[in-house]
């Protein structure tokens, strides 16, 4: 048998691949972490079928979606061996058509959207796994709880939910060139999840998703546990 040869995408996502991992390695070093603890999620936005069948083969078995429909159409035939989390915005309307396809909602940002997915998942008779998106750069075109109290009050609220399974916190870091910015605003998440739990001891509440293509090894050395990774992966969206 002769070893199958990669295509020239696979080869070069491969490639991506293995230098993410590399500076996930490094960061690591630099803030005393163990790299098997931080996890990489492919982020196909706007890339094909075929760009996430490439990233599977490159050993990925993580990744992210921002839109339902989208998902749907590319993921129909990819489900086998992989955990697909939807990372944008969930409306309402669209609860349902997400419900039972991704294993993982991490932008849950509202009472009213956890409670349409209890009901949904009451119906299946199992639990959704979610995070709590957290804005932490105050910027008001991004999606997420305004803050400690906002997410306190609701997250205590969620918790009640018996077929909603709360595991971590999600944040989308602020777009600017500014380091010390982007580590307050990942450093802010990571203070909010060490108080949730050392207070709630909440099952099963073990991660932290922030750090995107940008900013991912300063989100390691923070304490992220997954990292979004679209460009730096993939290249440029199509």
């Amino acid at each position: 048998m002769y070893p199958q040869l990669l295509s020239e995408e696979e080869a070069r996502i491969s490639r991506n691949y293995d230098q993410i991992c590399s500076r996930i390695g490094d960061a690591c070093r630099e803030s005393g972490r163990d790299p098997h603890s931080i996890r990489v999620m492919a982020v196909t936005k706007g890339h094909g079928e075929e760009a996430a069948r490439a990233a599977r083969h490159a050993g990925l078995t993580l990744f992210g979606e921002n839109r339902v429909m989208e998902a749907r159409e590319k993921y129909v035939r990819l489900r086998d061996g992989i955990s697909l989390h939807l990372i944008g915005h969930l409306q309402r309307n669209k609860a349902k058509k997400a419900a039972g396809f991704f294993d993982c909602v991490e932008s849950i940002d509202k009472l009213a959207t956890a409670q349409v997915l209890e009901e949904i998942y009451a119906g299946y008779d199992r639990s959704l796994r979610i995070y709590c998106e957290v804005n932490t750069s105050g910027e008001p075109t991004k999606s997420g709880f305004a803050g400690r109290e906002d997410l306190f009050r609701t997250l205590e609220k969620i918790l009640l939910l018996p077929h909603i399974s709360v595991a971590g916190l999600m944040t989308v870091g602020p777009l600017s060139p500014d380091t010390d910015t982007v580590r307050r605003a990942f450093m802010s998440l990571k203070n909010l999840y060490d108080e949730i739990r050392a207070s709630w001891k909440i099952h099963d509440f073990t991660e932290l998703s922030m750090g995107m293509s940008g900013d991912y090894p300063l989100a390691v050395e923070c304490g992220a546990t997954v990292v979004r990774i679209g460009t730096a992966l993939f290249g440029s969206r199509q």
